[in-house]
C-alpha cells in the first residue's frame, strides 16, 4: 500500500504548476490551439494546408485547420490555428509534440480548446 494511483499524482503536480503556461493545456478535446507558430506578419494562403498536411502525416486524420487572427492584438499570439482532429488521442498526440517546440525560432504553445466554443465560433479565449 501507500502508492498513489499515477493519475492522482500528476493531478497533483499539474495543480502545483498550472501557473506555467505549457503544462496548461485544457480539458482533453479533439479540438487544439496552437499559438505563436507565426507571426501576424507571416501568414498566407499554405499555412492551413501546410499544417493540415502535417497534422494528418504525423498524428491522425484531421477534419479541418483554422487560421484565426486575433482582433487588436499585435502580439505573437495574434495568430492561433485551430486542428480540429477526428480522435481526441490524435489531438493529445498531436499536444505532446508540439507543446514547446521550436518553429522557426518560436515556441510554440499548444492547448486543447472547447469544442463547443470552437463550434460556436468563439476563438478568443
Amino acid at each position: 500500500g501507500g502508492i498513489m494511483p499515477t493519475s492522482l499524482v500528476q493531478y497533483t503536480d499539474a495543480d502545483d504548476i498550472l501557473e506555467n503556461d505549457l503544462d496548461d493545456i485544457g480539458t482533453p478535446s479533439k479540438v487544439i490551439l496552437l499559438k505563436n507558430m507565426v507571426g501576424p506578419g507571416e501568414v498566407d494562403d499554405d499555412l492551413e494546408p501546410e499544417v493540415k498536411d502535417e497534422c494528418q502525416t504525423k498524428y491522425g486524420d484531421v477534419e479541418s485547420v483554422t487560421v484565426f487572427q486575433m482582433p487588436d492584438v499585435d502580439s505573437d499570439d495574434a495568430i492561433r490555428i485551430f486542428v480540429d482532429f477526428k480522435k481526441v488521442d490524435d489531438a493529445s498526440k498531436a499536444i505532446q509534440d508540439l507543446n514547446g517546440r521550436f518553429f522557426g525560432g518560436r515556441q510554440v504553445r499548444a492547448s486543447y480548446y472547447d469544442l463547443e466554443k470552437f463550434h460556436n465560433l468563439e476563438l478568443t479565449d
